[in-house]
């Protein structure tokens, strides 16, 4: 039996014979003939180059206006840099790149392993005295390879709507001085009154039609101008989405939405408005600044609005904690009570705006002060100014909802716990000088229980006469002891060392022949703040230990050998 294959193209066809059964036939001869002459090989150069496919038609001559559309010589070296990450391979083409709204479109680089051929074509010249029609010029045309094209720029994505606005209004001439950084043109914007003019009547316009269709001396009919069309300013916005398919957004209604009924103070015009029942109605507490000359003696209105639905006995319990002490910071006050209450005062965010102020900045900064005490004007305030020290080695980690949710549901959950342990969890606030409960120190100094700190903060000696912005009622040599004694006792406190009175006293008068303590104050954590000049890393610094442990090792088992 013979079997041909006949190959389209490739000359006679190549007979293969082959036996009747694989049974009684043991040897299979195959004549194949070559059918084409091999191909020369040539070498591939070593030039890369980039392309892209521009959806529009290029001339030579228009190649800068192309580059201008991409966005220019440097958005193109950026796209293609071989170290970008994949959000910086984005390409955008923008046929009016003098509008600021005009939407892009989005072009993206890909990988790809093309040969970049350049083709010369030849065409024999006629030569003088020869008739037109007497030789046919033929084209002679020659391939090179100059190189690879490794990374090619497509528009795959087709073009979006185009939103033209208009360019006359404030939102328009904003973003025009936006782009051109005009600083004149951006203070003079101001927000243009609403007229409520959302739908115009369309003005009478001729129809656009061909003069050409029209009689001699006839005009074009016009357009009725009793439809009318929407005037709402809504601009396009700044960045557009990347997503080529459409979303399924299920839009729905927002459920804090209420229509109620307007009255305009000038006409009298019932109007239908839309508001929020659930917005935020500032319930905070009135705040200062130290060079306000006036104090607040009562609420903010919207503060004042909730006295009748504030919990009436804990409302009573604030009152009498700010006329025992009119100055507290929120975890002394929080202290004062259960954590129920302390949730409940949380929650309800009116309970301590309705008894207090606060000062944002100055000796007082962050602390609630009862309504019309000003402590600028009583020396005594002195007892009730604030310290603070930052610990660079204790991250501000911020506690996740899951874990709050399951620490909320074992307060509820657990057994009441033991009047000595909530005792313990109630002097966050105290500093005694023994004992540490928090690893950033925040305290009044009314709050300071350690001896030789309460001896240094009721001295009278080294007071000012007048309050200061940073120092308060005590002078700046004064409050700078009281500092450096502070943070020496906390810090040491934190590397499991309680500091004595004689190495605070050397601190603020040094004596001759006095040794700092060789213990470490501040706790040591990896860490680029806390690396002294020269020293290893913490990783390098376990691998020497390491490796100088095996080779002790080693050494040992090889005099056991011995």
């Amino acid at each position: 039996m013979q079997v041909n294959f006949d190959t389209p193209g490739a000359g006679p066809s190549t007979v293969i014979p082959a036996a009747a059964s694989s049974a009684s036939a043991s040897t299979t001869f195959v004549n194949l003939e070559p059918l084409t002459p091999s191909a020369p090989s040539h070498a591939l150069p070593s030039t890369h180059f980039y392309s892209i496919e521009y959806p529009g038609f290029v001339k030579p001559e228009s190649v800068p206006l192309a580059i201008k559309h991409l966005g220019g010589q440097s958005k193109l070296d950026q796209a293609f840099k071989r170290t970008s990450n994949k959000s910086n391979t984005a390409l955008e083409l923008n046929f009016r790149p003098e509008n600021s709204f005009s939407h892009p479109v989005h072009g993206e680089v890909v990988s790809t392993h093309n040969l970049l051929l350049k083709v010369v074509k030849r065409r024999r010249k006629r030569r003088e005295g020869e008739d037109e029609d007497a030789s046919t010029p033929v084209g002679e045309y020659t391939a090179e390879v100059v190189g690879v094209t490794s990374k090619t720029g497509r528009f795959r994505s087709m073009s979006d709507f185009q939103f033209e606005a208009d360019m006359n209004d404030p939102v328009s001439i904003l973003r025009s001085a936006m782009d051109t950084m005009d600083v004149d043109g951006i203070l003079k914007y101001n927000i243009p009154e609403e007229h409520e003019d959302y739908v115009v009547p369309v003005n009478a316009e001729a129809m656009d039609i061909d003069p050409q269709l029209l009689a001699e001396g006839e005009q074009a009919p016009t357009i009725s101008s009793n439809k009318v069309k929407s005037n709402l300013r809504i601009p396009p916005p700044p960045l557009f989405s990347r997503q080529y398919l459409p979303l399924n957004y299920n839009y729905k209604a927002n459920t804090a939405s209420i229509v109620t009924t307007v009255v305009d103070e000038g006409t009298g015009e019932e109007k239908k408005r839309m508001i929020n029942r659930m917005r935020w109605k500032g319930f905070g507490p009135i705040a200062i600044n130290f060079s306000d000359k006036e104090v607040p003696d009562k609420p903010s209105p919207a503060v004042a609005e909730q006295r009748n639905q504030a919990d009436q006995k804990l409302l009573k319990r604030l009152e009498e904690l700010f006329e025992e002490r009119p100055i507290w910071t929120r975890a002394a006050i929080f202290n004062q009570f259960e954590p129920l209450e302390v949730r409940e005062i949380i929650n309800s965010k009116f309970l301590l705006p309705l008894v207090s102020y606060v000062f944002a900045d100055g000796p007082w900064r962050d602390t609630q002060v009862r309504h019309g005490y000003d402590p600028r004007t009583d020396p005594s305030a002195r007892f009730y100014q604030r310290l603070y020290f930052r610990n660079i080695n204790h991250p501000i980690v911020r506690p996740s909802v899951v874990g709050r949710r399951q620490d909320g549901r074992s307060e509820t959950t657990s057994a009441r716990p033991s009047e000595p342990s909530r005792k313990e969890d109630r002097r966050t606030h105290i500093f005694d000088g023994e004992t540490v409960t928090k690893e950033t120190a925040a305290f009044q100094l009314c709050d300071i229980h350690d001896e030789m700190l309460k001896e240094m903060i009721e001295d009278e000696e080294d007071l000012r006469e007048t309050c200061n912005e940073r120092d308060g009622w005590y002078s700046t040599h004064a409050f700078e002891r009281i500092k450096t004694v502070l943070r020496h006792k906390f810090f040491s406190l934190l590397a499991g060392h309680i500091a004595t009175r004689e190495e605070c006293e050397a601190l603020l008068v040094p004596q001759e022949g006095y040794e700092k303590p060789t213990r470490s104050i501040h706790r040591v954590r990896p860490g680029k703040h806390n690396m002294a000049k020269g020293a290893l890393r913490p990783e390098d610094a376990a691998a020497q230990r390491l490796m100088a442990t095996l080779d002790e090792r080693v050494k040992n088992f090889s005099s056991q050998q011995r």
